[in-house]
This record gives C-alpha cells, sequence and structure tokens, in this order.
C-alpha cells in the first residue's frame, strides 16, 4: 500500500450513483456521483471525486469533517442562521462536524472530496 495517493479528477471506472435522501431535498431533482478513491483507518477517512446536478438540500455533517475543493460548477451554500457563500472552480472550504445548513447546486458541480468520520 502506497501512502502517497493522487486523486483523478475526471476518472475513468464507473461512479456509484445515488441521490439525495427524501427528507434532505428542498427542490429539484439532484443525481450524485460519486467516484470513491481511497479509504483508510478502517475506512474513517475517505477521497474521490464527487459530482452534483442542481437542485437544492439539506447539508447534515453531524460527526464528519469535511474538504472540498471545487473542480466545475457553482455553488451556493448557506450555514443556518448566516449569510450564503457561493463557490466556483479552483475554491476550497471545509464543514465542520455539526454544521447545518442549505447546499443549494446552481450548476453541475464536481469536486474533490475528503471526509473524517
Amino acid at each position: 500500500m502506497s501512502l502517497l495517493k493522487t486523486i483523478d479528477t475526471n476518472p475513468s471506472f464507473t461512479p456509484s450513483e445515488s441521490g439525495p435522501l427524501p427528507e434532505r431535498l428542498i427542490s429539484g431533482d439532484p443525481t450524485y456521483k460519486t467516484w470513491a478513491q481511497d479509504a483508510a483507518r478502517g475506512e474513517k477517512i475517505n477521497t474521490g471525486v464527487w459530482e452534483a446536478t442542481p437542485g437544492e438540500t439539506r447539508s447534515i455533517k453531524g460527526e464528519t469533517f469535511e474538504f472540498c475543493h471545487i473542480i466545475s460548477g457553482v455553488i451556493e451554500i448557506t450555514p443556518d442562521g448566516g449569510e450564503p457563500v457561493i463557490y466556483t472552480a479552483g475554491d476550497s472550504f471545509v464543514m465542520k462536524p455539526g454544521f447545518v445548513g442549505v447546499w443549494k447546486t446552481i450548476e453541475t458541480v464536481r469536486k474533490i472530496y475528503l471526509t473524517v468520520s
């Protein structure tokens, strides 16, 4: 096992496909694709590429820490009680454990993610 992992931002393998949990859907009909590329420490640390089509959902991190780097697309994230923040290609951000808010995909987004549970 290598201790160095390059994340392929345009993977050629088939992604897993899903959608939001019904209780988290606010508007639209978003679909998700996930190209999981690495897991470590008993699957508590995960990395890969994720893509979502337009729609609006509740984002609830619970105990999960997530780092995101936007490769393409446009999103707006509004923390509960906070102001909306727009992220586009080249932007990076962190959602810390306990984060709750609204994730709005304005243009189909593709991001690199790293989650720690």
